[in-house]
Formats: structure tokens, C-alpha cells, sequence
């Protein structure tokens, strides 16, 4: 693993067409900007693990509605499956 320290307003590029930039650090934590092609998936780790998880859930559980109990809980309860 690289680790950098930035600052607010500095920037890391990666490739030919990725950048990244500090745009706030705060108490709170960090805001952080992703300049990439609009066809590059980017997304946050824990949604990723979150999804994942559901997924293996989903691949074990019965029929009677477990999976989407599962991907419900996985999801923090904000989906409406009809």
C-alpha cells in the first residue's frame, strides 16, 4: 500500500486518467473527490462488502423469503421489495 499525505485542494493522479483530490479534511473525516472515465466503477468498500455478504446469503438461503431479509439487513432496511 502507498500512503500519501495531502492536504485540502491537493490531488494524486493514478494512470493516465484517474485523479483524486483532497477536497476538505475535517473533526469528522474527509471529503475526497474522484475525477474517472464514466464507464470506471467506483464505489465505497463497505457497500461493496455489504453486497458481497448479501450475495452469499442469498446464494444459501431457502425460498421462503430469507435472501431478501438478508440483503434487507445488509442494506441497512432501505429496500422495498413488492
Amino acid at each position: 500500500m502507498l500512503v500519501l499525505t495531502r492536504r485540502a485542494d491537493e490531488s494524486i493522479v493514478i494512470g493516465d486518467d484517474i485523479t483524486v483530490t483532497i477536497l476538505a479534511v475535517t473533526p469528522s473525516g474527509v471529503r475526497v473527490g474522484i475525477d474517472a472515465p464514466r464507464d470506471m466503477r467506483i464505489h465505497r468498500a463497505e457497500i461493496v462488502l455489504a453486497v458481497q455478504d448479501a450475495n452469499k446469503d442469498a446464494a444459501t438461503a431457502a425460498s421462503d423469503g430469507a435472501a431478501e431479509d438478508a440483503l434487507r439487513k445488509a442494506l441497512g432496511g432501505a429496500m422495498h421489495i413488492d
